[in-house]
């Protein structure tokens, strides 16, 4: 917040922020004729799309006061976008303009009273919010002059001519010491105490109380060669301080984090062993390909771990000589600064490193993916130490942007040290200053509380040249690239780009190198995007960008991007100029899955990279089934409806080099991949502008999505519809997410981590309970059959635990895994061709699992479906005619149904591994059946282990988990969600829980319940009234389930959110609604809609032979009537008959769209708002009839129609509809629209 005068007296307290969409119509409105003249006709949703950096300046009631656009490259055309800084050198060679320190002022409008204090307040917002700025540049006509404005803070420096036109141009410049300088470092003084004493006070106390009041002066005083106190100052007062200490613990760093990317912080050594003895070599290899097998810990990290190796650092000393001057150009002329220290003349060798491949990647928790500790080679440093420490840093909020000026003259003080390291607890938040440090990775066996940040005394070298690669490259490069895993990729790639500048398929290829004091330290090679129309349909870029203002050769597609860790705070920078050098507006980079034989990726992939985190990930958008060949020539393009390898798309933009991400740190751990799970993870991830270091689930199998049933028509297992193994590729969770193989057995509340069954513990600051409720194995009542015993005289054994050994030919399927070890079992024991299978259950999954079965080969005679007394009147399909075609296909396939039957024995009550026969009890006569496998599908529950550490460590457990509303248990750091959950009973509402819902909602809303802890954009939480927060939420997002049962019937049930109740029940209430059926369930035909008595969609049920598109009817749900054609009129005048056909007409398809919610909320406000001074809007009306403060003559809703035909709404709803239609003509290409007819 600042506050500006006019020369009138009026004050306005203002701010800057990011200028958004909807400050054009305001910027616009702020143009003047001399604006135009200046800048020329600009239009300014291209040139916000284009811009580097956009700052709207706005006062405390949020009126636009003034607006800047500055982009990296000048305006008028004075020079080619590519190759600007020759010609600004030539003008004046003691202003050694870059890329890195230099914007061009494209656009600046104000309010013309607060001009002058507009322009100097964004200026200086923008020096502070881009450190490395030193230069921003304003080029007019040269006939202009600038108004009283500009002039106050632009001086000329030249004139230059125009590339297009015979014109001259007048160059001028700002400078950033005259609006937001470098700050002047120099040691501390005692007499700097009293300067310092508020700012530390105003953070944190603790140090005054622990070491006394004079705690920083005797600091100061205890200088000598190890410790060295410096203060950074303003007009001779201290504003900020660093204490930074020579010693550094170093065998602790070794055994806590994986350092060898700088070589262990230490010197080289002769005896240093940087490579594991051959032996240990072979088994860690095999440790790796385990890993990536069972896709353990998939989180993609930074690949490149380039060293800058000590052969060639001799390039860089010979240079930096030249740097120093240079730079010296820029601080002479700040006030109070100091230019770069000569010591850094003195550079030492670095160290040397080693890049990480991702198949052996030391990454968090990386030892915990297998059920027994391999080993794991890790090397041994005997150098010296090459690293000098922070101990305590503090600087004044209003300086904080110039923090790295510390580091510079840090370094001077050891001359003889190469690394500054810092170590912060993990909470806190990332300041300035770390944001140029490289984050540490810390091994699994890591217990320390702290994250570890280095920074190498070459990374403040700012001499790094961004150009295109030519063929001298090639052994810098490969020695760049030398140690990572697809070295060979990216040197074939770098190899046609310098000899074809294509790719063998013709298509544009560009690669760039980084450069820094003559050595190669970064590689990227793009080329043309040439799937635009794929991505533009198929992920929502939408969300970043405008696409009609990005021309189809401006969408670049990157291959590799590779970066030594020491500059690794210059991927921003490397980023933009690509986009500047290769003349793109976009760049893309797709994450294709990994491959099921566990290769590190498939072919259609292409290299890590280590920019991941600094681009933004891009949802996948929802996609139509089509009906193409009723659809014909009206049918989208095949470049719209192709079906590639489904991939995960990332992104970045001109919009987003500049564009800061929050880092959250904070240890946030997900026990159980289930979808609420998933949904969790995927909300989070899917927060552009947030960046999750810590996100870590824990499960049995790993990330879901493996696809081990790809092959299989028929899946064990029934579906809820919620994720599908595309959906897990699209998502790439394993892309940020850490993935630790195990199971949970304990919680220590106080030390705040799981245990899990391997004794392994993983430290959490968040922990998300999302186990949710597995098939048990279940336990027989020990009933001898012989005795012809009844299940009124046997004990209820529901409620018991099995606690033998599970036979090994028993099955209870939970997961793909399970799927897949049954399946496996089928055909290792030709179980196709013989032996007797046994089904137990009565759940929908006992019915998908007989027709698997029956798919696989397995004659329905041998299979038995044992069905044990119902828990409630309500079946798992509840209704009549679907359950009684499925009975009449398993009476058909042979297979027998036993009902009411009870587990007694299996083996005759003998040792049951394996089984080889089980009997059952009835209430009329027991039976015994032969069994070669038993599928076990018995009321789902907790698992004991789960619940045994939820019991030990004292949450309030009562039959399930109890939560409140906020999903919190009764640990505030200890969220669940899910069916592992039940409400408190304060609630009176023990009917309802998480299992009633859908679990893809409950997912997002409990991450959206936790982004209010780290997300500073969202408005703070309201608590809600105290009547109000003793109510459940109720989420509508529809229940679905479905699967193929038998017969090779398709299912599908979509029904809102309740409390389950036999169907006939419910039509027999007198508010019910109406029913619509088509076709026959025995025939497969069968299609129900129940439509409620607001005339709203509320349940679907199909049952077909055929294949449908179960995603399309899914978007049906909670649609009126009304918007589906008039259905219900439709159908009372026998116009339908069959409801399969007539939802693949070709009107209906808009309805399925994903942004057809979007144009419903579009129509809705148009509805609802005043158009018209002298009349209400529609909505009011509606509510004045209601109210009956008016009363028409003719029917309320002829009225309202007639009202909304004569008035200016039919014409806006025409409009918008038909925007809609054209926007999205690619996806809707079968709607006529004004002027293709």
């Amino acid at each position: 917040m600042s506050v500006l005068t006019s020369p009138r007296g009026k004050v306005e307290v203002v701010h800057c922020r990011r200028t958004e969409s909807q400050d054009i119509y305001c910027i616009k409105s702020l143009i003047r004729k001399f604006t135009c003249k200046l800048f020329g006709k600009l239009n300014i949703i291209y040139l916000l799309e284009k811009a580097n950096l956009a700052v709207t300046l706005c006062n405390d009631k949020e009126e636009i006061m003034a607006q800047a656009t500055f982009l990296d490259y000048p305006n008028w055309n004075v020079a080619k976008q590519d190759n600007w800084v020759s010609v600004f050198r030539e003008l004046d060679n003691d202003i050694p303009c870059t890329p890195l320190n230099t914007l061009f002022m494209h656009l600046f409008v104000a309010v013309d009273e607060y001009s002058v204090g507009c322009c100097k307040e964004i200026l200086r917002t923008v020096y502070k919010a881009v450190p490395e700025l030193h230069f921003i540049f304003l080029i007019v006509p040269s006939y202009m002059s600038l108004g009283s404005t500009l002039i106050t803070v632009f001086d000329q420096v030249g004139n230059i001519p125009c590339l297009t036109y015979e014109e001259d141009f007048a160059v001028h410049i700002c400078h950033r010491h005259s609006h937001y300088p470098q700050l002047h470092v120099r040691k501390a003084r005692v007499e700097d105490h009293d300067d310092l004493m508020p700012i530390f006070m105003r953070y944190d106390t603790i140090l005054k109380e622990t070491y006394g009041e004079y705690f920083l002066a005797e600091l100061i005083e205890a200088q000598d060669e190890e410790n060295h106190a410096v203060v950074c100052e303003v007009a001779g007062t201290a504003v900020g301080f660093m204490s930074v200490c020579s010693r550094v613990n170093m065998q602790l760093l070794h055994e806590c984090f994986d350092l060898g990317p700088f070589h262990g912080l230490c010197f080289p050594h002769p005896d240093d062993v940087l490579e594991a003895p051959q032996e240990l070599s072979v088994r860690r290899s095999q440790d790796a390909e385990l890993r990536s097998s069972s896709q353990g810990s998939q989180k993609i990290v930074e690949e490149s771990q380039e060293p800058v190796f000590p052969d060639t650092m001799e390039n860089i000393q010979g240079n930096i000589a030249k740097e120093a001057a240079s730079e010296e150009a820029l601080t002479a002329v700040q006030s109070g600064s100091v230019s770069e220290p000569e010591d850094i003349e003195k550079l030492s060798d670095v160290s040397t490193g080693y890049a990480q491949d991702d198949r052996v990647s030391s990454r968090s928790l990386a030892s915990l993916l297998l059920p027994e500790e391999p080993v794991h080679f890790r090397p041994i440093y005997r150098g010296a130490s090459a690293a000098f420490c922070i101990q305590l840093f503090c600087i004044d909020e209003k300086y904080e942007a110039r923090s790295l000026d510390f580091m510079n003259f840090v370094f001077s003080l050891f001359s003889d040290k190469n690394f500054c390291i810092i170590s912060l607890p993990h909470l806190t938040p990332e300041f300035i200053l770390i944001q140029n440090f490289v984050k540490m990775v810390p091994f699994s066996t890591c217990t320390l509380e702290q994250d570890l940040y280095v920074f190498h005394r070459a990374g403040l070298l700012k001499s790094i040249h961004i150009r295109f690669a030519t063929f001298l490259d090639t052994p810098g490069v490969e020695n760049l690239v030398s140690t990572l895993m697809l070295n060979k990729s990216i040197l074939e790639d770098l190899d046609r780009y310098n000899k074809a500048r294509k790719d063998p398929d013709g298509t544009l290829l560009q690669a760039f190198v980084a450069e820094v004091a003559e050595q190669i330290v970064g590689i990227a090679v793009i080329r043309n995007e040439m799937d635009i129309e794929y991505i533009r349909s198929h992920y929502n870029i939408e969300d970043f960008i405008y696409f009609s203002h990005h021309q189809r050769e401006e969408h670049g597609h990157m291959h590799h991007f590779a970066l030594n860790p020491i500059f690794r705070h210059y991927t921003k920078f490397f980023l933009k100029e690509i986009l500047r050098l290769g003349f793109k507006s976009c760049l893309y980079y797709p994450v294709y899955p990994k491959s099921r034989e566990g290769k590190f990726q498939n072919p259609y992939a292409h290299s890590l990279t280590s920019a991941l985190h600094y681009l933004v990930p891009v949802r996948p958008r929802r996609q139509i089934v089509y009906p193409l060949e009723k659809l014909g020539i009206n049918a989208p393009s095949k470049a719209v409806s192709k079906d590639p390898m489904s991939y995960a798309l990332n992104h970045t933009n001109r919009k987003l080099t500049l564009e800061p991400k929050i880092t959250v740190n904070a240890k946030i751990i997900v026990v159980g991949a289930s979808n609420v799970g998933i949904s969790f993870l995927e909300t989070l991830v899917f927060c552009s502008h947030l960046k999750f270091n810590n996100l870590t689930l824990i499960s049995t199998h790993g990330l879901p999505g493996k696809k081990l049933l790809d092959t299989e028509q028929r899946k064990f297992l029934a579906s809820d519809h919620c994720f599908n193994d595309k959906d897990y590729a699209l998502m790439s969770l394993c892309s940020w997410v850490n993935v630790v193989v195990g199971r949970m057995t304990g919680i220590d509340r106080a030390a705040k981590h799981v245990v899990l069954s391997t004794g392994e513990i993983v430290l959490y600051d968040h922990l998300i309970l999302c186990t949710g409720q597995q098939y048990q194995v279940p336990c027989p009542t020990g009933a001898d059959i012989s005795q012809h015993l009844t299940n009124r005289e046997v004990p209820n054994s529901s409620q018991r635990r099995y606690t033998g050994k599970v036979p090994c030919n028993h099955f209870t399927l939970n997961e793909e895994e399970d799927c897949f070890k049954a399946l496996t079992w089928i055909r290792n024991n030709s179980i196709t061709t013989e032996g007797n299978v046994i089904v137990y259950g009565n759940t929908i999954d006992t019915y998908t699992t007989v027709e698997t079965l029956l798919n696989l080969g397995v004659s329905g005679s041998r299979v038995h479906l044992v069905q044990p007394p119902p828990a409630s009147t309500i079946t798992c399909i509840n209704n009549y005619s679907v359950e009684s075609a499925v009975a009449d296909a398993l009476a058909a396939a042979g297979v027998t149904i036993y009902r009411d039957a009870i587990l007694a024995q299996w083996n005759d009550g003998l040792h049951p591994d394996p089984i080889y026969s089980a009997s059952f009890t009835t209430p009329t006569k027991p039976f015994r059946l032969l069994c070669s496998m038993f599928f076990s599908f018995c009321e789902k529950n907790v698992d004991y282990e789960t619940f045994k550490a939820l019991n030990d460590t004292c949450l309030v457990y009562d039959g399930r988990l109890v939560i409140d509303t906020n999903f919190h248990t009764n640990d505030i750091a200890i969220r669940a969600a899910g069916s592992l959950t039940k409400f408190s009973n304060r609630y009176y509402s023990n009917e309802w829980t998480h299992s009633n819902f859908s679990s893809k909602e409950i997912g997002f809303q409990l991450a959206a319940a936790m982004l209010h802890l780290f997300d500073p954009t969202l408005e703070p939480v309201t608590e809600p009234p105290a009547d109000l927060d003793r109510l459940i939420p109720m989420y509508k997002g529809a229940k679905i389930q479905g699967g193929i049962l038998p017969g090779s019937y398709h299912y599908l049930h979509i029904a809102k959110p309740a409390i389950p109740t036999p169907l006939e029940v419910q039509m027999a209430q007198p508010n019910y609604g109406l029913e619509i059926v088509t076709g026959n369930a025995k025939n497969g035909t069968y299609f129900r809609i129940h439509i409620n008595k607001y005339k709203m969609v509320e349940t679907i049920t199909c049952l077909s032979r055929e294949p449908f598109p179960a995603s399309n009817y899914i978007r049906l749900f909670g649609q009126h009537e009304q918007l589906l054609n008039n259905l219900c009129a439709r159908y009372d005048e026998n116009l339908i008959t069959d409801l399969y056909s007539y939802f693949t007409e070709p009107w209906c398809l808009a309805l399925f769209h994903d942004r057809f919610i979007d144009l419903r909320k579009e129509l809705r406000q148009i509805l609802a708002s005043k158009e018209e001074e002298d009349l209400p809007s529609i909505e009011q009306l509606a509510h004045q009839i209601e109210d009956e403060e008016i009363n028409p003559t003719e029917k309320p809703r002829q009225y309202l129609k007639r009202v909304f035909e004569e008035s200016i709404y039919k014409t806006l709803v025409e409009r918008s509809t038909l925007d809609y239609l054209h926007y999205n003509r690619y996806h809707l290409p079968m709607y006529a629209w004004p002027g293709i007819i």
